[in-house]
């Protein structure tokens, strides 16, 4: 993955001195470890006690509640892992702070125009969300970005404010058009916007059928990329936008049509989460002096789509690093807003209305899955020297003397001569000259000697760089009940950091370098890239695992795309859903929602329930003819085949 600066170590803010203390470990020092308070905005911290805790509210009181908590309010409730938990009040609090944010831009620079903010339905199209955001956004007048006909369906069944906007991008048919027009008749504020050249014909035609005049706007591809993951959303290799040759033919086919009065907006977007504050003033600067000629053009314009791009700052580093971000929500809306009104006042062109499609950024903070670690396969190291037959083979008499020799001079050195002897003795295995306990025994000294080197290590302040390596040796696997692909495909996808930690017991030290695995039959399904203030984490430190005694982790900031991204592999389906807030001081449950059934996966991909049934029961009857088992083990199998399609996908306790 390639990044765009190096990421440099921020000081976090001091901790209370009061935190909890065991054994030399704090839960400040926690927080340092995992990043909390950098990522966290606030709405995460953790407790005297060791527990991440959310923040909540309730009539302007504020109140921090245990993750650990929840998770066990909802066991007690026999809503089993993995859960997803939605914090409305997250959400709240994302849309309120970017609409002060730009009223106070607004404000302070005497700008002419107003901002109104719309969300863009792909970011996270579930209904709950859909609900939260036109509900609590109505004192905003918050609107709507659809970019499908579902889409557009979903905005208009949702959306009612007349002062709030629905922006209609993507492909168009005539149903879609013809939705978008009924819908501006019946008073709603919708924009149908130009992606490409040919869809202006579509909209004429169907608004001259129709007799109703459209609001208009054109989506440009500007030639200022963005930078990040998503930079190819503008310059020439944008799928979407009109560049500027095609912008002037939509204008003189407007004006010789007699539409050019419909033209009111202008739309740019240069890819989501963009890391870096410079592209963005760039991409803004690009836009306004177009916006301002198609203004001269006589286009009665009006309006100033900004797209999204306003990004999270994902491992909390504060750098134009592809996961992180160089600037606040403020600062993006104060350069956005004094870009637009230098080069308005210079063109002497009215400042125009604003609109953002910031979706990441509103949604990602509000949802945070929870799973549970069901085993740990932890590496071979030990502290003790294996044991020494009194014929060792000489491959094995090698590996005794490098483990002999060893000091922190010759570490390097005895690295290499450890993996030499052990990969030698090994050859000797294939070709049939060592036997299996003489490769078991290399092994087991071959790891005891990295498991000296290791600890050697963490005494040096000056590492050389091919030891560094030695660490993604010698990690621990945390299988976690969960679907990497279902849950957090894009962590698989696209190499998209999120912060990773565990949600109690933070007042221990965590002793033991971890990847985590889920649980599908698949060597992607992992997660073995973690978030660090320096560079990218391999290991992710966690405690020990104690088979009986439940141990959670978290994934938080999996909001935006991931719900809808996921897919089936190995048939796991959706995870449970549990909306929590506070109501009268306490937390409640809200919205839960089943996760998917076997049954359920088992539709999706066309099969029928009923004959499955059917199947394993004449399978069952046959094995009672032969005497495999007998009438009651039928039953007893049959029953449990039932309840295993009615069983949860994930592993159950």
């Amino acid at each position: 993955m390639s990044t765009y600066s190096s990421k440099k170590k921020k000081k976090s803010p001091q901790r209370e001195s009061t935190t909890k203390t065991l054994k030399g470990w704090s839960t400040s020092k926690s927080a340092e470890l995992y990043g909390i308070d950098d990522w966290g905005h606030g709405y995460f911290d953790i407790s005297r006690s060791g527990d991440v805790t959310v923040r909540l509210s309730e009539n302007d009181e504020h109140f921090d509640i245990s993750l650990k908590n929840i998770v066990d309010g909802l066991s007690d409730r026999g809503t089993q892992l993995p859960v997803l938990l939605r914090f409305r009040d997250l959400l709240h609090s994302r849309i309120a702070e970017l609409n002060h944010s730009f009223h106070k831009a607004i404000k302070d620079t005497k700008y002419q125009g107003s901002y109104r903010g719309v969300y863009p339905i792909k970011v996270n199209q579930q209904r709950q969300v859909i609900e939260e955001i036109t509900e609590f956004g109505k004192q905003f007048h918050y609107g709507l970005e659809a970019g499908s006909k579902p889409e557009l369906i979903a905005a208009l069944a949702h959306m009612h404010d007349p002062e709030a906007y629905i922006i209609c991008n993507g492909y168009k048919d005539e149903e879609f058009i013809d939705l978008a027009l009924h819908a501006q008749k019946m008073g709603l504020r919708v924009i149908l916007v130009l992606e490409m050249p040919s869809e202006l014909h579509s909209i004429i035609s169907r608004s001259k059928a129709l007799g109703i005049r459209p609001n208009l706007g054109v989506r440009v591809r500007l030639a200022t990329r963005g930078s990040g993951h998503w930079q190819d959303s503008a310059g020439d290799k944008s799928v979407f936008g009109l560049n500027a040759a095609q912008v002037i033919e939509v204008v003189d086919k407007l004006k010789a049509a007699d539409y050019l009065d419909c033209m009111k907006m202008l739309h740019y977007h240069q890819g989501s989460q963009i890391p870096n504050i410079a592209s963005i003033r760039e991409g803004a600067t690009e836009a306004v002096r177009m916006y301002c000629d198609l203004v001269r053009e006589g286009a009665p314009m009006g309006i100033l789509d900004i797209g999204g791009g306003l990004a999270v700052d994902y491992d909390g580093s504060h750098t134009n690093f592809t996961s992180s971000c160089n600037y606040s929500i403020s600062e993006y809306c104060a350069d956005i807003i004094e870009t637009i009104a230098s080069i308005c006042n210079k063109a002497e062109i009215t400042h125009p209305n604003i609109i953002s499609e910031s979706g990441r950024a509103v949604v990602s903070y509000y949802s945070v899955l929870v799973f549970n670690i069901l085993d740990v396969t932890s590496v071979q190291s030990s502290d003790e020297e294996p044991a020494t037959p009194e014929n060792p083979h000489d491959q094995l008499k090698n590996l005794i003397e490098v483990n002999r020799v060893l000091c922190k001079k010759n570490l390097q050195e005895c690295v290499n001569d450890a993996l030499y002897y052990r990969d030698q003795l090994r050859a000797q295995f294939f070709h049939g000259n060592a036997t299996l306990r003489e490769r078991g025994l290399g092994e087991a000294w071959s790891w005891h000697i990295l498991t000296r080197v290791s600890k050697l290590l963490t005494d040096m302040d000056d590492i050389p760089e091919d030891l560094r390596e030695l660490s993604s040796s010698l990690t621990d696997f945390y299988y976690g009940n969960f679907s990497l692909f279902q849950s957090v495909p894009d962590s698989w996808a696209i190499d998209q950091l999120f912060p990773v930690m565990p949600i109690h017991r933070l007042e221990e030290r965590p002793r033991h370098r971890a990847v985590i695995a889920d649980i599908t039959c698949d060597c992607d399904g992992k997660i073995d890239r973690f978030i660090d203030r320096e560079d990218v984490a391999k290991i992710l430190p966690l405690h020990e695992f104690k088979q009986g005694t439940p141990y959670y982790l978290a994934v938080f900031l999996v909001g935006a795309y991931q719900e809808t991204l996921g897919d089936l592999h190995n048939l796991l389906g959706d995870t449970h859903v549990v909306g929590v807030h506070m109501e009268n001081g306490k937390p409640v449950y809200t919205h839960e929602v089943e996760g998917d059934t076997v049954a359920d996966v088992l539709s999706y991909v066309e099969y029928d329930t009923k004959e499955l049934v059917g199947r394993f029961r004449n399978f069952a009857e046959q094995a009672v003819s032969k005497g495999n088992i007998s009438p009651r083990e039928r039953r007893e199998v049959m029953d449990l085949f039932r309840d295993g399609l009615s069983g949860y996908t994930y592993f159950e306790s």
